[in-house]
């Protein structure tokens, strides 16, 4: 059965590590015959939430008007969301963070979603990603039905493009494919 696929590349670098290993998930997930879509967050107007609760008493429409209505718009439509960012200070890059954050205009309407994490780092230890990860599990945990069902490690990955070529690349490739 075919998925409906979203992917959010948090790169600030087009072409930087997470955002190439998102480029190979998918196209893993057309390959199979997912309908696949990757948003390069960087290039939309986002801006960080500012905790009004307009939302709250107007059944989810944001005060803020930018680019944030149409990406929560994709995220209820999609049945997988793929969430990459790069380890910055051991944690989420700001792009990803603001989408994250503003997804509390929504978050209820996002439930039952499968959720793959990509996660790029200079570090080779996986363990250096773990707190990435949490950010990620912190915010689905708050989503009815989310199910976590894989992560890509991209780990010693500083320069761009250093990522080429890696056992991360066909990881995501692969489970871009199997989803």
């Amino acid at each position: 059965m075919s998925k409906k696929v979203l992917i959010l590349s948090g790169s600030p670098r087009k072409g930087g590590n997470s955002d190439i290993l998102c480029d190979e998930f998918l196209r893993g997930a057309q390959d199979a015959g997912n309908e696949a879509e990757k948003v390069f967050v960087r290039n939309k107007k986002i801006a960080p939430c500012a905790a009004c609760y307009y939302c709250r008493d107007h059944r989810g429409e944001c005060a803020i008007r930018d680019d944030m209505a149409e990406l929560l718009d994709k995220m209820q439509a999609a049945d997988v969301i793929v969430m990459a960012s790069p380890v910055y200070f051991y944690s989420i890059d700001a792009q990803m963070k603001a989408v994250i954050d503003r997804c509390l205009a929504r978050w209820t309407n996002i439930p039952d979603k499968e959720f793959y994490y990509i996660v790029t780092c200079a570090d080779t230890d996986r363990e250096a990603a773990e707190t990435t990860l949490a950010c990620f599990r912190g915010f689905a945990v708050c989503l009815k039905g989310a199910k976590e069902k894989g992560i890509v490690y991209g780990t010693g990955a500083y320069e761009p493009g250093s990522v080429r070529g890696s056992r991360a690349m066909k990881e995501a490739y692969e489970m871009g494919k199997n989803i």
